[in-house]
């Protein structure tokens, strides 16, 4: 197993800002809840799928005895190994746009093994701290991902400790303590982590904390829909979703316009962004919809993690206060075309410096306008300046 860190130099990211791991905040901006993974990404040839067995382009859910063997033929092939998930994707982002000045967590489980020191360490080193201690008695979760020459990527998910979710002390001293909790989508698919992620939502809208979900996949929405609709109308304040995502939460087909679909979540859950591909989004609060273009400063190279971007540029259009909708989604729109125009999912320091100071001299310009959007106390309101 100890061949899997071999991730050959630092990934992009690994913090300038030399935050000690004894550096621990008291206070947070954002806590994020959701499954710690290490992705192991190799190109492979279909002959190396054939001996393994594995139907290209599906994605499986893999034991530890699987994994040991996959990786055994991995052995002396070249790879590359990350921090991995959806969740860590967006919090990265939104520390690398606070350029020091947010504080971010995670929170969830890992194994006490080296691939559980490494996904800290990658996530420490890009100003996003790991709360939860590792777990004696279990390994940590990890994806491969085998691409073939024609691009097809063949996923193995071996979950390991990721699926461990708990609300512990940890969590309730962290919540207690931060302005905004982000839950991500692909919870729903675990049956024991529901009950947590259902308190921590609670305790959070109790302790005027603000609420994000992310909807995450369509097939995971179409089969929890239920539970997922019970956390969202009773705690959640943002919902981050795509068109397919939205429509399956809602029960529309998939004639529905993505603007019908974000309008009507907003009247359960305040603030809902639905993002529509190369065709741009639609942010709705309160029932009123605005339609937000896509961005056309980069020319796209790979859409992976660009959902994770886009909620990343909204949160922290929110953190800072921002009182326009349609700044706030131009800079979600930005973001998002940042990371899709390299390969890779995580948002760059240098992009994310350009587009925070781009981002607040537009606020600075604003600051005469009555306010769209306000947080007060925890709580969204649409502000004297609404017009949608």
């Amino acid at each position: 197993m100890g061949g899997l860190c071999r991730s050959g130099g630092a990934e992009d990211g690994d913090q300038p800002y030399g935050v000690p791991e004894t550096a621990v905040p008291s206070q947070w901006d954002v806590v994020g809840l959701g499954q710690a993974m290490v992705d192991c990404s190799a190109m492979v040839g279909n002959d190396a799928l054939e001996r393994l067995q594995l139907e290209k382009g599906v994605r499986t859910v893999i034991d530890h005895e699987q994994r040991g063997k996959v990786l055994q033929a991995l052995d002396g092939r070249s790879y590359k190994v990350s921090a991995g998930g959806s969740l860590s994707n967006t919090l990265v982002a939104l520390a690398r746009l606070g350029m020091g000045r947010i504080n971010v967590a995670m929170t969830g489980s890992v194994g006490k093994d080296p691939l559980g020191d490494f996904y800290r360490t990658k996530l420490l080193r890009a100003n996003v701290h790991f709360l939860s201690s590792p777990m004696v008695r279990g390994t940590t979760g990890t994806v491969i991902v085998l691409t073939t020459p024609d691009a097809q990527r063949t996923m193995l998910s071996y979950q390991g400790m990721s699926s461990v979710i708990e609300y512990d002390q940890v969590l309730a001293k962290a919540l207690s303590a931060s302005r905004l909790l982000v839950v991500e989508g692909y919870l729903w698919e675990i049956p024991q982590t529901i009950q947590a992620l259902s308190r921590a939502c609670q305790e959070a809208r109790k302790a005027n904390v603000l609420v994000a979900l992310t909807a995450s996949d369509v097939s995971c929405i179409s089969r929890h829909r239920d539970q997922f609709w019970d956390v969202m109308e009773s705690s959640a304040d943002v919902l981050f979703a795509n068109s397919g995502e939205a429509r399956a939460l809602c029960g529309f087909g998939s004639s529905t316009s993505p603007s019908f679909a974000a309008q009507h979540l907003s009247r359960y859950c305040k603030l809902v962004s639905v993002t529509d591909g190369a065709r741009g989004s639609y942010i709705a609060l309160a029932g009123s919809v605005v339609y937000v273009p896509p961005s056309r400063r980069c020319k796209p190279v790979d859409t992976c993690g660009a959902g994770d971007a886009y909620a990343a540029g909204l949160l922290y259009g929110l953190l800072c206060n921002a009182p326009n909708l349609r700044g706030i989604g131009s800079l979600a729109a930005k973001v998002a075309a940042m990371v899709v125009s390299q390969q890779g999912a995580r948002l760059r320091h240098e992009d994310a410096n350009q587009l925070a100071m781009e981002f607040a001299l537009q606020q600075q310009q604003q600051q005469a306008s009555p306010p769209e959007l306000k947080v007060r106390n925890g709580d969204l309101e649409s502000g004297t300046g609404a017009n949608f």
